[in-house]
């Protein structure tokens, strides 16, 4: 699940709602301007180790050196219009960036969710067992 916020709303529902699985959100600005609020159902009951490692970033309870690490000032840095939004290099802002809270990247988990219409977010990688902290949601016809 992912819904926006600003100008309107927008909410979309691959599925009901799991009251178990963690909420997060973005804060959305484009340049200075506040654009709205992106919450997202992280699928822990799906892929627990990869909710949690997203859900550490967008909470800054990860820490490198005793400072919060993750996406608080994070960009999109790869919008491909009519197909997605890719964001989560917090490292070099550019897409070359990967860490994990497991270390460098983990594995996958499992391919059970599909990339069946807009708003369902998964690990942008660049090939099996890459995940690291880049995430893409897809946006089709937006």
């Amino acid at each position: 699940m992912a819904s926006g916020g600003g100008g309107g709303s927008v909410e979309w529902h691959l599925r009901p709602p799991n009251p178990k699985n963690p909420i997060v959100f973005f804060d959305v600005t484009i340049g200075t301007i506040p654009a709205g609020r992106i919450k997202m159902e992280l699928f822990a009951d799906i892929a627990p180790k990869t909710a949690e490692n997203f859900r550490q970033f967008c909470t800054g309870e990860y820490r490198k050196a005793g400072l919060p690490v993750g996406y608080k000032v994070c960009q999109f840095h790869r919008v491909i219009k009519d197909f997605m939004i890719q964001a989560g290099d917090f490292l070099k802002g550019d897409g070359s960036g990967c860490v994990s809270i497991y270390g460098l990247k983990f594995e996958d988990e499992n391919f059970v969710a599909k990339h069946t219409g807009p708003g369902l977010l998964s690990m942008a990688n660049s090939g099996p067992n890459t995940n690291g902290c880049q995430v893409l949601s897809l946006s089709l016809g937006c």
